[in-house]
């Protein structure tokens, strides 16, 4: 009997997902440890490893669909032995299971009303499939599509399950150039009124992944949520809505820093450290020495973490994640830069391991490369603080009486107030600033 292939959990939080690309076709042969596909979760793009081996006999659930639950058969494997006779009857609901669980995403915008035009009956397709009965089978993306574009799905031949209409079928259709329902009749003008006539009804223009609806004069571009940006805005409005936040900020001096990294640098090519190196690694070593700060917050008490696991945000096509440099405090700076070089690039091509982006008990995020002097982050729960870092420029100080200039950089430590008192972020921020200025003692 055919094996069931189902969408996999990646992650603890994954409900869902989306079956980006097969990487294997039906009728390939597949070996325990093949990569099949890849699959999008809420923070990256996934390979999924073949735990069986066989033939790719049918796939279930195409590329490119969206919101599968975890569990919905995606494929059939046959076993040795086993010939395509064995596919009847098998997995035959899971097309329509993977229908019910793979809607694309409704497209919610608010455009200014227009009268609604009385429409003619859309007219039956040649071939029916997409139709039962009186009733047009569409998804509600397909029939708003084609509503904010007056194309009339009665001539849109559907390529879903039980041809049903999607999205895909909608663009088709327009690049095409498949004839659109006729305009509303325009009212004629009243003769004691010079008003301006009444704004056109929407229109769309469509691309694969956005939907650009024209109003009037009220243009705007709707971009449909990503799995990575509906947990941004769910654990980010979590966080400021459930922890309380409070900001400090210390200036420091990079003049001396600047210098040994430049000596450091010319030294060899097995590296080639960053001021965002040097501020890891004080962040690092200065929450050894002021525990209280490496710590979260748990109903049951204050987790003090005995690791130091230091999540470094990284911005990626449509968000940001956070790879952990793993036990900093432990590791030399040429180790922290090499291994964030590698840590930066797989994040930007969604090639992280769950455990490179999940956990940590510190954040940083660095925006000084934008020339960003000075903010203020949101916290990255479960962790109790986050280090903001502004660009590093020349500002007038005074020493010892006598004005000077010197390379200064702003950071700024948002704190959760129920994990860290004031007391423990300054004596943080006093640890940090005394490396960051004398950054010899980072090396010994």
């Amino acid at each position: 009997m055919p094996i069931e292939i189902t969408m996999p959990a990646l992650s603890p939080t994954m409900t869902e997902g989306t079956l980006s690309k097969w990487l294997k076709q039906e009728g390939d042969a597949v070996k325990a440890g093949d990569i099949l596909a890849e699959i999008e979760t809420d923070k990256a793009t996934m390979e999924v490893e073949a735990v069986d081996e066989g033939k790719l006999g049918k796939i279930l659930v195409g590329d490119g669909t969206e919101g599968v639950k975890v569990g919905t058969p995606i494929a059939l494997l046959l076993e040795e032995g086993e010939d395509a006779s064995a596919l009847s009857g098998a997995g035959k609901a899971a097309p329509a299971k993977a229908e019910s669980v793979a809607k694309e995403p409704e497209v919610k915008a608010e455009v200014p009303k227009a009268e609604p035009a009385k429409q003619p009956e859309p007219t039956k397709p040649a071939q029916a499939s997409a139709s039962s009965g009186d009733r047009l089978v569409a998804s509600p993306l397909a029939k708003r599509m084609a509503s904010q574009a007056g194309l009339d799905l009665g001539g849109v031949q559907g390529s879903g399950p039980h041809g049903r209409i999607v999205k895909s079928d909608v663009e088709a259709a327009l690049a095409k150039g498949v004839p659109s329902k006729p305009a509303a009749p325009t009212a004629a003008p009243s003769a004691a009124s010079a008003a301006p006539a009444a704004a056109p009804a929407p229109t769309a223009a469509l691309s694969k992944d956005r939907v650009v609806a024209l109003a009037g004069n009220l243009p705007y571009e709707l971009v449909p949520h990503t799995g990575m940006r509906k947990t941004i805005a769910k654990r980010l409005t979590e966080a400021k809505q459930t922890i309380p936040h409070f900001y400090l900020t210390v200036e420091c001096e990079l003049d001396a820093l600047m210098k040994i990294r430049a000596d450091l640098n010319g030294r060899g090519s097995d590296y080639k450290l960053s001021v965002n190196d040097f501020i890891i690694r004080a962040s690092a070593l200065a929450l050894k020495k002021v525990p209280e700060a490496n710590a979260s917050w748990s109903d049951d008490g204050i987790l003090l973490w005995n690791a130091v696991d230091v999540a470094v945000a990284v911005a990626i096509d449509g968000g940001l994640i956070t790879p952990i440099v793993k036990r900093a405090d432990t590791k030399g700076l040429a180790t922290i830069s090499n291994e964030m070089k590698d840590l930066g690039a797989r994040a930007k091509t969604g090639k992280l391991k769950l455990e490179e982006f999940q956990g940590g008990t510190f954040s940083i995020s660095n925006l000084g490369m934008f020339g960003i002097k000075e903010f203020s982050a949101v916290i990255n729960p479960p962790h109790g603080a986050i280090l903001a870092v502004g660009a590093g420029e020349q500002r007038p100080i005074v020493k010892d009486g006598a004005l000077g200039i010197a390379t200064v950089m702003s950071v700024t430590l948002s704190v959760d107030h129920r994990v860290v008192d004031g007391a423990t972020g300054a004596r943080f921020l006093q640890a940090f600033k005394k490396l960051i200025e004398d950054p010899l003692s980072m090396l010994l």
